[in-house]
């Protein structure tokens, strides 16, 4: 929230304006639909432990953090969760019979603490949230707009200015009976931090209940809040700021304002008990707590089977020059495909690194106006790439795309329609045909892109530092795939969030592309030799595309004397994903063989599962886990400690995948565990808005994070939500270093937002990380690996 320039204030206004923006920094971002990724939903809250969330949530929101007590029942009966796991988690004054007792016991659903709002309804037995969310999402629609509106709202303003720009014409309020609210408007502040102290003083909010209150605002806005905290998101990475999220704020309080003049009488003393409420601390109540002791019960029983799976002794290392050498994205969908390719041959090796393979690219795709970020989130791009064709066809197809956003825009303009469909519509039905069954012309693949900008010994460099971060250093194979992951969906609003996610939700072709062509120039490859990397001659590098939704890999180029043998394997792995995966997908065919059409189906609402089950984080050589099922639930990443002499790989591990493999983690948790606020709700009923996001039917603000359809197969989850598990095999002192150098990381295992377990080097879990203290593992029988 800016403060206008020459303006005074005294401590206590101070103490209110930090209090709001403490509020704003509990929201978390939502992402556009161009580019939707994961993200973290307790994000404002990884500073806190899941209890002291889950205490704030439920008095802003009404929201559980944990599912309810009848899933702790069903895995107590199933023998999932044992008494061993409540006792190995048990707190400080809560003792094992309690927990035990409490196993058969609902606990009672949160409520949140009313605005004036709620307590107006009530009083007047008007729908004023309802209203006022309407009144905010008529608005915010057209606000928010990235290029869907054909008559767009006039952009350059300020959200503040432009709300009072439309509210101060919208007779709705005046209507439903707050009279003079138009005039209100037009009279409010000129500035957003003007009217949010203001509307705190005329509600009785000093900074110790403003910051509570506030909160419960912001959540009340549901998808609002979380597109304008993307705001701030990306203005951050950019070095600035956006002041959209408090003008939101700011704008929402002035509604309540207003009706507690209204009707005051009615509700001025309720609505200060409510205020002495928000002033004091949130705290768990002894059933949150003990809700939170189940969760963490939970996940260590998950530990323990993951304990045991490593158990036994790793298959033996095949010694000689592999016969194929593939790299995939960490992704958990991966795992499964490995595993199946790894068991077509012994001389086949996989690797696992991030999806975007250690190019920070910003890609202009053909035809294109301007760049897409291919990276992390996190991360800013620092490369760009470009298709490698001739200027003139660039145009060309430039030309070609904007003929085609004229022609959709004549279909659907307000007078050009009626004529259109008219004169057309009977000509759309061998389209309508060819779309419901599934009869899509064949993609075509872009050409291969070109990284500009990068001189020859940068080149060089780049190639080295990635080359020794995928541990890939010597020993190579003659044909190295590296593959990238997409998902090929139809008529889904949330097609970027099945891509990779490491390609800031863009499918990895590009960024394995690039990262061959880059490894395959003879000029990189003499200039590798003086890092100590010597490629053999004979070696190629092919960038690769495994699709998700059907388990099939395609090859860019050709790959020479030994394609017809890796193309069969290809397949062969492929064809045993597909079994696999047809076991959790309904009408899935005999051995997944009508996996491949559902990225063609325009009605299907479930064309995969995602990230779904994703539990684990493990990095490690890959040496360690092959041959063991770990079910498609881990992020795989290769790491050999006794190759990372200053742990700095080590440390990039910490602070950038396991950070994006947490969010993705949490994503799915919120997505399952308070569904009303971070789940995506519906998928039958999406509408799309704006472009940035979707209603659910004909709702009143976005709804973020996984539609239900993509946790849920209609009769129980498919996503069992747990926080994420981190195993590394590493020296206690280099995680311990580390993490002492990246607080915030640290508070992301402190507070139990993710677990750690310390690897040891013949592969059996040792340590676990424990309130700041490492502790043993005690030993536990193994499982048979799968060979």
């Amino acid at each position: 929230m800016k403060i206008p320039r020459n303006a005074s204030f005294d401590t206590p206004i101070m103490a209110q304006i930090e209090a709001a923006r403490r509020a704003a920094r509990l929201i978390p971002p939502a992402f556009p639909l161009s580019a939707t990724v994961a993200v973290n939903p307790y994000l404002g809250h990884s500073g806190e432990t899941l209890a002291e969330t889950g205490a704030k949530l439920a008095r802003a929101g009404g929201l559980r953090v944990t599912l309810p007590r009848a899933h702790v029942r069903a895995a107590w009966a199933k023998g999932d969760l044992t008494r061993d796991d409540l006792a190995a988690v048990l707190p400080e004054g809560i003792s094992l019979a309690e927990l035990e007792a409490a196993v058969a016991l609902d606990a009672p659903a949160p409520r949140a603490l009313p605005s004036v709002a709620n307590l107006a309804a009530v009083a007047s037995g008007i729908d004023w949230p309802e209203i006022i969310q309407s009144r905010i999402g008529v608005w915010a629609a057209g606000y928010f707009d990235q290029g869907q509106a054909l008559w767009p709202a006039p952009k350059g303003r300020n959200a503040y200015d432009a709300w009072r720009g439309f509210a101060r014409h919208d007779l709705t309020p005046e209507i439903a009976g707050l009279t003079g609210f138009c005039t209100r408007a037009a009279d409010a502040p000129d500035t957003a931090t003007f009217a949010l102290v203001r509307c705190a003083d005329a509600l009785g909010l000093g900074a110790d209940a403003l910051e509570s209150a506030a909160h419960r605002w912001l959540v009340g806005l549901g998808g609002w809040a979380q597109v304008a905290r993307w705001k701030l998101w990306q203005a951050e990475l950019e070095g600035g700021s956006d002041d959209t999220l408090t003008d939101l704020l700011a704008i929402r309080m002035i509604w309540d304002v207003a009706l507690l003049e209204k009707y005051r009488d009615q509700i001025g003393a309720e609505w200060a008990r409510v205020v002495v409420e928000h002033a004091a601390p949130a705290l768990p109540d002894r059933d949150m707590l003990i809700d939170v002791t189940f969760q963490a019960a939970l996940e260590h029983a998950h530990q323990r089977r993951l304990q045991r799976l490593f158990a036994d002794p790793a298959p033996m290392r095949r010694d000689g020059r592999p016969k194929l050498q593939a790299a995939f994205c960490i992704d958990v969908r991966s795992e499964r495909y490995r595993r199946a390719l790894e068991s077509c041959d012994a001389g086949i090796q996989t690797l696992g690194f991030a999806g975007f393979f250690g190019l920070p690219l910003a890609h202009k795709p053909l035809g294109a106006c301007a760049h897409e970020a291919h990276l992390p989130v996190l991360l800013r791009p620092a490369l760009e790439t470009r298709p490698d064709v001739a200027p003139e066809a660039d145009t060309a197809s430039q030309i070609g795309a904007r003929a085609a956003r004229a022609w959709v825009r004549f279909k659907l303009a307000a007078v050009s329609s009626f004529a259109f469909v008219e004169a057309t519509g009977p000509l759309y039905f061998a389209k309508l045909a060819r779309d419901t069954l599934g009869l899509h012309k064949a993609q075509t693949p872009e050409p291969a892109p070109v990284i500009d900008g990068l001189d020859a010994q940068a080149r060089v460099n780049t190639a080295a530092t990635i080359l020794r971060a995928m541990g890939l250093t010597e020993d190579f194979a003659s044909v190295v795939l590296l593959v990238g992951h997409g998902a090929r969906v139809t008529n889904n609003a949330h097609a970027s969030a099945l891509q990779c996610g490491a390609c800031g939700g863009h499918s990895g072709e590009v960024s394995a592309r690039a990262l061959a062509g880059l490894l395959n120039d003879l000029s990189v490859r003499l200039g590798l030799v003086d890092q100590g990397i010597t490629i053999p001659s004979d070696t190629r590098f092919f960038g690769a595309l495994h699709d998700t939704v059907s388990d099939q890999v395609a090859l860019f180029d050709a790959l020479g004397p030994k394609e017809s043998e890796v193309r069969r394997w290809l397949e062969r792995a492929g064809a045993l994903c597909r079994a696999e995966r047809a076991q959790s997908l309904s009408h899935a065919g005999k051995d997944g063989a009508r996996l491949p059409a559902r990225m063609l189906d325009w009605a299907e609402p479930r064309p995969e599962w995602g990230l779904a089950g994703c539990a684990a984080f493990i990095a490690a050589p890959r040496g360690i886990s092959r041959g063991r099922d770990l079910q498609g639930r881990a992020f795989l990443h290769d790491y050999a400690w006794e190759r990372d002499a200053e742990f700095k790989l080590l440390e990039l591990i910490l602070t950038a995948p396991v950070v994006v493999a947490s969010w993705i983690s949490l994503q799915y948790y919120g997505s399952v565990t308070a569904p009303d606020l971070f789940g995506g709700g519906n998928k039958l009923l999406h509408n799309i808005v704006g472009g940035f996001g979707v209603f659910e039917g004909a709702g009143n603000a976005p709804r973020t994070g996984l539609a239900w359809q993509s946790v849920h197969d209609g009769e129980k989850l498919i996503h069992d939500p747990l926080r994420l598990s981190v195993v590394l095999r590493a020296p206690e002192a280099a995680v311990g270093e580390i993490l002492d150098r990246h607080p915030q990381v640290k508070a992301l295992f402190d507070k139990g937002w993710l677990s750690l377990i310390l690897m040891a080097d013949d592969g059996q879990l040792a340590q676990r990380y424990q309130a700041g203290e490492w502790q043993p593992l005690a030993p536990v029988s193994g499982l048979r690996a799968v060979a």
